[in-house]
């Protein structure tokens, strides 16, 4: 994690709750290794949550955590399959079927066929942040929630 990143924890936090106004679902898909801000704010906001195999998720590092309950973690704690299997993540798919599960999920949630589903959103061409972005997102600018950014999203 960045100084990017944890300037876009906001701006993605509030997209989630937009996306909730809106009545579309928001599926979240925790790869290796899913940790830290991102795992405290907009990763665990999900209708469902996906996890791939084996992938480390959670906020602090086990030796953290460890120091701090003066415990020993049980084995495989923060991985994937432990996430399941005490709820924390709704299935563990691994990454060649990702494409089927997410669009069966939001055919669901969205009542769509599948084929709809899967389409291909159109989404406006990604323009470079300036620093002038920069300024005025530290000053609270939330219109640059709407404008794509490339080269420098985390």
């Amino acid at each position: 994690e960045g100084i990017l990143s944890l300037m876009q924890m906001p701006r993605t936090t509030i997209a989630v709750q937009r996306l909730r106004e809106a009545g579309l679902p928001y599926v979240v898909v925790l790869t290796n290794p899913t940790t830290g801000g991102v795992t405290a704010s907009y990763a665990m906001l999900g209708d469902i949550h996906i996890a791939e195999p084996g992938a480390l998720i959670g906020f602090a590092g086990a030796r953290v955590i460890e120091g701090t309950i003066r415990e020993k973690l049980p084995k495989g704690f923060q991985r994937s399959e432990y996430l399941y299997d005490h709820g924390m993540v709704d299935m563990v798919v691994h990454r060649h079927d990702l494409r089927s599960t997410i669009g069966s999920l939001i055919a669901i949630f969205t009542k769509s066929p599948v084929p709809e589903a899967l389409k291909r959103a159109e989404l406006p061409a990604p323009r470079q942040m300036t620093m002038r972005d920069v300024a005025a997102a530290a000053e609270g600018d939330d219109d640059l929630l709407n404008a794509p950014v490339a080269g420098n999203a985390e």
